[in-house]
């Protein structure tokens, strides 16, 4: 049996998190778990207004998902977490004392984002929201970067094989 690992897909709302998670999740046989859910509901309010989060407004978010990625570690479970984890700082506070996190950074072109934002029925981020999400993006280092231009089921596939991953989806 291989060794348990949280793959953490991240990006700005719209790069698809969710769609190539609950895929990716799927062709593993993993857990999968979306951030958004989350959110304390001051917060989704907060942004179906249009308003953009504060890092103090994200302290509760990033509480719950430490706990979360920590109970994971702790059950040996292998799970692809969905989460936009934009700042470095984010990042830090989420993966600390985690070492079998994976981080896969979904990165995509602000028009392409856009239009699929615009699209988008039933979320409480949309369009509006995106410039405060670029402006807040710092992008990771040694992360697996994954281009967000592509069909779903091509960046699933692409991220199985960069993470060899074949073994476990066959």
């Amino acid at each position: 049996m291989c060794e348990a690992m949280i793959i953490l897909l991240m990006g700005v709302t719209g790069s698809g998190k969710t769609t190539v998670g609950k895929l990716l999740a799927r062709d593993l046989g993993w857990r999968f778990v979306d951030a958004d859910d989350y959110h304390p509901g001051s917060n989704v309010r907060q942004m179906s207004r249009g308003i953009p989060l504060t890092d103090e407004d994200r302290k509760p978010w990033l509480d719950a998902l430490r706990k979360l990625l920590g109970e994971l570690a702790d059950e040996h479970a292998s799970a692809v977490v969905a989460c936009s984890a934009l700042k470095e700082s984010y990042r830090r506070y989420l993966f600390e004392g985690n070492r079998n996190i994976r981080l896969v950074y979904l990165k995509g072109e602000s028009g392409l984002i856009r239009k699929r934002l615009e699209g988008r029925r039933g979320h409480f981020a949309k369009a509006h929201l995106l410039p405060s999400q670029f402006d807040a993006l710092e992008e990771p280092q040694g992360a697996l970067e994954v281009s967000a231009s592509g069909k779903p089921e091509t960046i699933v596939k692409e991220i199985i094989e960069r993470l060899s991953l074949g073994s476990v989806a066959s």
